[in-house]
């Protein structure tokens, strides 16, 4: 099984990238503050459904790259290192605009918020990074199954995106409107999370690698 700390900080990876802007908070907020809260909870079940495309592929590939290609690890570790260092720097970079200004969206079916829901979490390419350079870091072949390890930490982010991205979806507007009103906490927020993502960065740096 994988260990109780391990857990503990991949689930605050998983906090930190869900609320890192990317694509599909950008579309649900948007959807949310354009369209309403069911709009935007409706297009949440596409985006979560998307993330299991994500864990399924995960699983497979990455256990059978492990099998295969033992220093695969070192190479995706750098690669997850560099990705949370990207990461801190978009949130502090100069310039960098808030998810919370909605772009215009038409209003569209149940079916259609599905199906791009669905479409921006697998073609989301910070999530499709997520899973192919982060989760590899927390999988031990010492504890068991790398296709079940894969299986539960993809829950866990899941879960966890779904959670998150729940809230935002039903209280975007009232975000927005907060974050207008208040935009020092807006720049604290970013430059507290790019610290955040960076000291996990050297976090993965340093780490050991697992043997096989």
């Amino acid at each position: 099984m994988i260990a109780a700390h391990d857990v503990l900080i991949f689930t605050a990876a998983c906090v930190l990238m869900v609320l890192t802007p990317g694509p599909n908070m950008i579309y649900l907020i948007s959807r949310s503050i354009c369209q309403g809260r069911a709009a935007g909870v409706t297009s949440l079940v596409g985006v979560v459904a998307g993330f299991f495309v994500h864990m399924l592929a995960a699983a497979v590939g990455l256990t059978a790259v492990f099998l295969a290609v033992p220093m695969a690890y070192e190479a995706l570790k750098w690669a997850g290192a560099l990705y949370l260092l990207w990461m801190a720097w978009q949130a502090v970079r100069p310039g960098a605009r808030s998810p919370f200004e909605a772009r215009e969206l038409v209003p569209d079916s149940s079916s259609k918020l599905v199906a791009m829901g669905f479409l921006t979490s697998v073609l989301n390419p910070k999530v499709a990074l997520f899973y192919l350079s982060i989760l590899p870091q927390f999988i031990s072949p010492a504890h068991g199954s790398m296709f079940i390890q894969s299986i539960l930490l993809g829950l866990i982010q899941i879960s966890v995106s779904f959670t998150v991205n729940l809230l935002i979806a039903l209280f975007a507007a009232g975000i927005a409107v907060w974050f207008v009103r208040n935009p020092l906490w807006l720049a604290v927020q970013r430059y507290v999370m790019g610290f955040v993502l960076a000291a996990l960065a050297v976090r993965l740096m340093l780490e050991q690698r697992k043997t096989l």
